[in-house]
C-alpha cells in the first residue's frame, strides 16, 4: 500500500506526517524554528530554518519502524499564506522572509488602494489591500531596501520555496498565489494589470500549476541523503486553509468548515467566484481544481480563551471547562468582545480591542471564562450569517481545531448557530489535506471529492439547544452593537497609546 507524506509549513514549526491511501495516518513529526521580530509589527522568518525542519521531520518519518521508505510514493505540501520569499538570480535567498502577520506595510497597503481603486481590487482579486497579503511587502522592499529589491529575481509563497528546494523547479500554484494580491482569482493568472499598475516585474512571478499539479521529482542526491527513491513524486500542494478545508472534506458545494484554531475561520467552496463588494469575506481558489471557496477570519479565537487562561487566570483547560460548565448560558449578562488583535471579519478594524461588557461585583471566574467561549461563537456567527448573504446555503456544519477539544464549546458554538455541528475524527488540519492532495497527484484517487469521501471521517455531531439556541438569539443583537457602540472609542484609544 502506498503511503504519501503531507507537510505543513506552519509560523512555529513544520508538521509531517505518512499516511496510507486507505486515510489512515502512520506516523508525524515535527519540528519548531525561531520567528524573528526586529521591531514592533513585523515578522519575519529565516527560510534555511523551514528547509531545517522540513529536514529533520522528514527524517523522523523514514526511521519510524511504522513507515516503509520504499512506499513513499508522494509528498505535497501546505504552508502558511503571503509570506515572501526572495530569491536572486542564482536562486538564493536575499534577505528573511515576510511572514503572513507582518503589519509593517500600512502605507503600501494605501497606495495599493489608491492605484488600484478598491472596488476594483475586490472585482480582480477578491480581497481588500491587508497589510498581511504579499503585494505591499514586495512594494516595501522596493521602497525601504533598494539593493536587496535590485538583486530580486523571484518572488515565491513560503510552502513554495520547500517546492523548490525538494525539486529544483520554481513555480506556485492557485490556493496560495490567490493570496498575494497579485492573482486575477477569477481567470487563475497572475493579473497583468495590477502588475503594470504597481510598476513591477512581471518576470518574478513563478508559474502557475493546479494544488494536484506533479512538479517533479525528489532530486536525486537529496533523495538518497533522506532514505528515499528518486522517484518520489512532489504535488505543488496548496495554501494553509485550503488543505485544511481539503483534509476535512469541504471539497464540495454545501459543506461549512469552522476551525476554532489560535484564530477562527468559516469557509465554504464555491464554484463560481465571487465576493463581497465590502472586502469582510476573503474569496481566494481553492485547492480543487477550476473551484474557489469563501473564508471569514477571526483574528483571535483560541488565542482569546488562551489569553484568559494563561495570562490573567493562570489555569488549566480541565479547570476552564469546569467553571464555565456551571454558568448558565448567557453567562448572567456576561458578554466578550474578541478583539485581542484587532478583527478581520465582519470588522476590518486593527484598532478594536476585547471588552468584557455588563460586569457587576456578582460575577465569577467562571462567567468571564462562558463570555469568552460565547463571544468567540458570537464572532464566527458573524462570519456564516455574511456567508449566508452571499448565497452560501449549508447542509452541514463541519467543526475542526483545538476548539473542537471541547464538549462545552462545541455545545455553545452549535447553540449559538442553531445548528447541528458535526466533529471531525482526524484533527491532522492542513497536513492531512496535503497528503490527499499528493494522492490525487499521483493518481491514486481521480480527485479531490472521490479523495475525501474515501478518507475523511467524521465522528459524532452536536445539536443546538431549542432553549440556549432562542437565548442566544436575543443576546447576538447585544453583542453586535458593542462594536458600532465602541468603534470610535477604540480608534481614540488607539491614538492616545500609540503616539
Amino acid at each position: 500500500m502506498k503511503t504519501m507524506l503531507g507537510i505543513d509549513l506552519g509560523t512555529s514549526g513544520v508538521k509531517v506526517i505518512a499516511v496510507k491511501q486507505n486515510g489512515d495516518v502512520v506516523a508525524k513529526a515535527t519540528a519548531e524554528y525561531p520567528l524573528i521580530q526586529l521591531r514592533s509589527g513585523w515578522s519575519e522568518q529565516n527560510p534555511q530554518d523551514w528547509w531545517d525542519g522540513v529536514l529533520s521531520a522528514i527524517g523522523q518519518i523514514v526511521s519510524n519502524r511504522d513507515v516503509s521508505p520504499e512506499s513513499i510514493a508522494a509528498i505535497s505540501l501546505s504552508g502558511q499564506m503571503h509570506g515572501s520569499v526572495f530569491l536572486d538570480s542564482e536562486g538564493k535567498v536575499i534577505r528573511n522572509a515576510l511572514l503572513w502577520n507582518d503589519t509593517r506595510t500600512y502605507q503600501e497597503c494605501e497606495f495599493i488602494t489608491r492605484t488600484i481603486g478598491e472596488e476594483h481590487l475586490l472585482e480582480l482579486v477578491g480581497n481588500p489591500a491587508l497589510e498581511g497579503f504579499t503585494a505591499p511587502k514586495v512594494l516595501w522592499l522596493r521602497e525601504n531596501e533598494h539593493e536587496n529589491y535590485s538583486r530580486l529575481r523571484t518572488l515565491l509563497l513560503p510552502k513554495d520555496y520547500l517546492l523548490y528546494k525538494l525539486t529544483g523547479r520554481l513555480c506556485t500554484e492557485m490556493s496560495d498565489a490567490a493570496g498575494t494580491l497579485l492573482l486575477d482569482v477569477s481567470q487563475r493568472t497572475w493579473s497583468e494589470e495590477i502588475i503594470r499598475s504597481l510598476d513591477l516585474d512581471p518576470n518574478i512571478f513563478p508559474e502557475l500549476l493546479e494544488s494536484t499539479d506533479i512538479v517533479g521529482t525528489l532530486k536525486t542526491d537529496l533523495a538518497s541523503s533522506l532514505g528515499l527513491d528518486a522517484g518520489v513524486q512532489v504535488v505543488a500542494g496548496g495554501a494553509d486553509n485550503a488543505c485544511a478545508a481539503v483534509g476535512n472534506g469541504v471539497v464540495e458545494e454545501g459543506i461549512v468548515l469552522v476551525s476554532i484554531g489560535s484564530s477562527g475561520t468559516v469557509l465554504t467552496q464555491t464554484d463560481k467566484m465571487r465576493y463581497d463588494p465590502k472586502g469582510r469575506i476573503h474569496s481566494f481558489c481553492h485547492s480543487v481544481p477550476s473551484k474557489w471557496y469563501l473564508m471569514g477570519v477571526m483574528l483571535s479565537a483560541g488565542l482569546s480563551m488562551s489569553w484568559l487562561k494563561n495570562e490573567i487566570l493562570m489555569t488549566d483547560n480541565d479547570t476552564i471547562n469546569a467553571e464555565a460548565s456551571k454558568v448558565p448560558p448567557g453567562s448572567e449578562g456576561v458578554i466578550f468582545s474578541p478583539y485581542l488583535f484587532g478583527e478581520r471579519t465582519p470588522h476590518r478594524d486593527s484598532k478594536a480591542r476585547g471588552t468584557f461588557f455588563g460586569l457587576s461585583s456578582f460575577h465569577t471566574r467562571g462567567h468571564l471564562i462562558r463570555s469568552v467561549f460565547e463571544g468567540v461563537a458570537f464572532g464566527l456567527k458573524e462570519s456564516l450569517d455574511l456567508l449566508s448573504k452571499m448565497g452560501v446555503c449549508p447542509n452541514e456544519i463541519r467543526l475542526t481545531g483545538g476548539g473542537a477539544k471541547s464538549s462545552l464549546w462545541c455545545q455553545i458554538l452549535s447553540d449559538v448557530l442553531n445548528s447541528p455541528v458535526v466533529l471531525m475524527e482526524s484533527d491532522e488540519g492542513p497536513a492531512y489535506g496535503a497528503a490527499l492532495i499528493a494522492a490525487v497527484g499521483v493518481g491514486i484517487f481521480p480527485d479531490l471529492p472521490n479523495a475525501a469521501r474515501s478518507t475523511v471521517k467524521t465522528k459524532g455531531c452536536i445539536t443546538p439547544d431549542p432553549l440556549n439556541a432562542k437565548l442566544y438569539a436575543e443576546i447576538y443583537p447585544v453583542y453586535q452593537g458593542l462594536y458600532a457602540s465602541l468603534k470610535d472609542q477604540y480608534a481614540e484609544a488607539f491614538r492616545i497609546f500609540n503616539k
